[in-house]
């Protein structure tokens, strides 16, 4: 089994085992004619007038990618300052043993990125999200205080929000160090601050923003356009994670096999995914790029280290080329232990 590989499952670990109240329809919302939610409704408002982004909510499929890696074109690496991508590589080179996530602590600002399926339960005074993975949670609050001048450093920091007209602005600093800003292992400092803008566009929708700034390891902000989607006639249940195999990540990646650019240049295009895993595509992304920069192999902003002619670890996923009877490079297969998923070459 591949480290990257069990890092990855104990993100996802213990995942509820009953279903209680899957398909108990949600009481309340605006519904069609034959009984299906209409997401496409008006948003529903507070007795003050604002906004009110109460319900159950998944993310659409684009924060776990950037969950995974918030880095998609290697070109952007630069957006870390030099201290900052040292350390990264050396989560790479170490197959992110050292993860937080894959030890059962809390993923902080990666959570914030990715919350999973969550609820949001709002007031006039505070804003909570209950989150079904980890079982955690965050309070917003809207009261008019500040945050924190000196704050003890917490995993999920210190949030505080506003309204501009029909938007909820929501700041958050006081992280400790000891999280990452995703699974691929970019670090962030005591100094991050997080900025997010929440908008429900109607009953069923909510735009959000979500801005990183860190100027201990971030050249510039780094921001992330998000689309959750209202989730009717389901319920969140407990997800504990359990640490045990936490003593076996001790990976490093074999980096004895060198191929030439010429060998390693056939693989660069893009990848579209045909079928398989839908958890593969769901964090590795829907759509790879294969680049070749000063003679590494990326499968988008991952490096792909050679174990033979076509078969590529990374701490993302396992990857396998295939070739025709021409020697032209057909599709891809990307393995993890959630199962393979399949991408075709484009022309």
């Amino acid at each position: 089994m591949k480290t990257s590989a069990i890092v990855l499952s104990l993100w996802l670990i213990a995942a509820p085992l009953g279903a209680q109240w899957l398909n108990f329809p949600t009481p309340g919302i605006p519904r069609t004619a034959d009984g299906k939610p209409n997401l496409n409704a008006s948003a529903p408002l507070t007795p003050e007038g604002k906004p009110d982004f109460s319900g159950l909510w998944r993310p659409g499929p684009t924060p776990y990618t950037y969950g995974f890696d918030v880095i998609q074109d290697p070109k952007d690496e630069s957006i870390f300052l030099p201290s900052a991508e040292a350390l990264f590589k050396k989560h790479l080179s170490d197959f992110r043993r050292d993860n937080p996530v894959g030890h059962c602590l809390p993923g902080g600002p990666l959570t914030i990125l990715t919350p999973g399926l969550h609820r949001i339960m709002q007031s006039r005074t505070v804003l909570a999200l209950l989150c079904e993975g980890g079982s955690h949670y965050r309070q917003i609050f809207l009261d008019g205080r500040q945050l924190p001048r000196d704050p003890n450093p917490a995993w999920f920091g210190y949030s505080v929000g506003h309204w501009d007209a029909d938007t909820l602005v929501v700041e958050t600093a006081g992280f400790n160090d000891r999280t990452w800003l995703d699974m691929a292992g970019h670090p962030h400092s005591e100094q991050l601050r997080v900025t997010e803008r929440f908008r429900r566009i109607d009953f069923g929708h909510i735009q959000r923003q979500i801005t990183f700034e860190d100027p201990q390891t971030l050249t510039k902000p780094l921001t992330f356009s998000l689309a959750p989607n209202y989730a009717p006639d389901t319920e969140i249940l407990e997800n504990i994670c359990e640490d045990r195999d936490s003593a076996h990540l001790v990976g490093k990646a074999n980096t004895s096999l060198e191929l030439s650019s010429e060998s390693l240049r056939r693989y660069v295009g893009t990848y579209e995914f045909r079928e398989g895993s839908p958890m593969v595509a769901g964090f590795m992304g829907r759509t790879q790029t294969v680049a070749l920069i000063d003679g590494t192999l990326y499968l988008n902003a991952l490096p792909l280290v050679p174990q033979s002619e076509t078969i590529f670890d990374s701490t993302g996923a396992a990857a396998e080329f295939f070739v025709d009877a021409n020697g032209a490079v057909t599709h891809l297969i990307l393995s993890q232990t959630e199962g393979d998923a399949t991408y075709d070459r484009k022309p």
